[in-house]
């Protein structure tokens, strides 16, 4: 990522955090539920600059449960801005972004951030790359969707999802049926054979 000057890009889930740290992490972008407790293995971290957003990780509307809004990738966008401009003040930097287990709100929000800082880049490629630094990448598909909305994608980042959604129902289909699990299907149904 030679324009923003990010050399690392990591992807976890809070389980994690503890040893990501090993690494020095310049900028992190959290995604947690509204009612969790906030992380503390970022007192282990060397200074840097994170941004913290409160959304549950579901599709459909639920009673008492937050679902992602366009206002939620508005702010992950405006996270990569701050990203972009920050690269005057250092000459490297390693990007953490992380959600409860590091599968679906984070790649939704690490795909979000890629596609915006590659705009002419085809979108089969951001997931390819988002399968590189997370093998086990499930997006959130709403925020996919705001995202494709946001970025003026014009539905090319939901159609690649329903393909990446195929690749892992073939190499991955633990993460269909634990899709299926968590009410889901919705999107493994979306998934398009590759």
């Amino acid at each position: 990522m030679k324009p923003i000057s990010i050399s690392v890009l990591t992807i976890c889930g809070i389980d994690e955090l503890s040893a990501a740290h090993s690494a020095p992490v310049s900028h992190v972008l959290s995604m947690l539920d509204p009612d969790r407790a906030d992380v503390d293995a970022f007192s282990a971290y060397a200074p840097h600059h994170r941004t913290l957003l409160r959304f549950h990780d579901i599709i459909d509307p639920e009673p008492g449960r937050m679902m992602p809004t366009a206002t939620h990738v508005e702010a992950i966008l405006q996270f990569g801005e701050e990203l972009a401009t920050s690269r005057t003040n250092r000459q490297d930097g390693h990007l953490l972004v992380h959600c409860h287990m590091g599968v679906s709100r984070s790649t939704a929000g690490m795909l979000s951030l890629l596609a915006q800082l590659y705009p002419d880049e085809p979108e089969a490629t951001l997931f390819e790359r988002l399968r590189k630094i997370r093998p086990q990448a499930w997006p959130n598909s709403v925020m996919i969707g705001y995202a494709d909305e946001l970025l003026g994608r014009k539905g090319r980042l939901v159609d690649a999802l329903r393909k990446h959604y195929g690749y892992q129902v073939e190499h991955r289909p633990d993460l269909a049926t634990w899709m299926k699990q968590l009410a889901r299907g919705r999107e493994v149904q979306m998934a398009s054979p590759i």
